[in-house]
C-alpha cells in the first residue's frame, strides 16, 4: 500500500491549466501526488474512458475533472469508474462558466460528480485532501492546520480594519 495518496486531475483543454494551478499547488501542499492530464470527453472519448477504467490499476484514488462549456469530462470520467470524482467547472466566454456548472452538478442518478464552485481549483484541491483524509491520517492535522492559519488570517485582517476604521 502507497503512504502518499495520488490523485488524478484531468483536464478538457490545455487553457484550463492555469486555472488548475491552484490545485496542483494545494495538493502538492498536503504532500498529495497529483498525476496531471489533458484529456477531452468528446474530442478523446476513448481516451477518456481508458484513463477512467485504469485510474485504480494505477494507484489513482480520487479523480478531479475540470472542463468548460459542456463540461462533460467530470461525468464521463465518473462513469468508467467508481472512485470518487470532483468537478471544477471552468469560466468560459459565453455564459460566464455556468452552463460548465449546471452540466457538472445536474448528474442522472448514479454517476455523482462532487462539485465546486466555477474555477474552485484551490477548494477541489481541499476537498480531496479532506476525502483522503478517511484513509490517510498524517492529512488530518495538515487539514486542522491550514484550518487554523486561514482563521488567523481573518483575526489578522479583522483587526487591521478597525485600525483603519478608527483613523477614519
Amino acid at each position: 500500500m502507497s503512504t502518499k495518496p495520488k490523485v488524478a486531475l484531468v483536464m478538457g483543454s490545455d487553457s484550463d491549466f492555469d486555472t488548475l494551478k491552484a490545485c496542483i499547488k494545494v495538493l502538492k501542499s498536503f504532500s498529495v501526488e497529483v498525476d496531471v492530464n489533458v484529456i477531452s470527453a468528446h474530442r478523446t472519448p476513448e481516451a477518456a474512458e481508458k484513463f477512467a477504467k485504469g485510474a485504480q490499476d494505477n494507484g489513482i484514488e480520487l479523480i478531479i475533472g475540470a472542463a468548460g462549456k459542456a463540461a462533460h469530462l467530470a461525468g464521463v470520467l465518473a462513469a468508467f469508474t467508481t472512485l470518487p470524482v470532483i468537478g471544477i467547472p471552468i469560466k468560459s466566454s459565453t455564459m460566464d462558466g455556468l452552463d460548465s456548472l449546471l452540466s457538472m452538478v445536474q448528474m442522472p442518478k448514479g454517476i455523482p460528480v462532487a462539485t465546486v464552485a466555477i474555477d474552485g481549483a484551490e477548494n477541489a484541491g481541499i476537498l480531496a485532501a479532506q476525502i483522503l483524509s478517511l484513509k490517510y491520517d498524517y492529512l488530518k492535522p495538515l487539514l486542522k492546520e491550514f484550518k487554523e492559519k486561514m482563521a488567523a488570517e481573518v483575526l489578522e485582517k479583522n483587526e487591521k480594519i478597525k485600525q483603519a476604521a478608527a483613523q477614519l
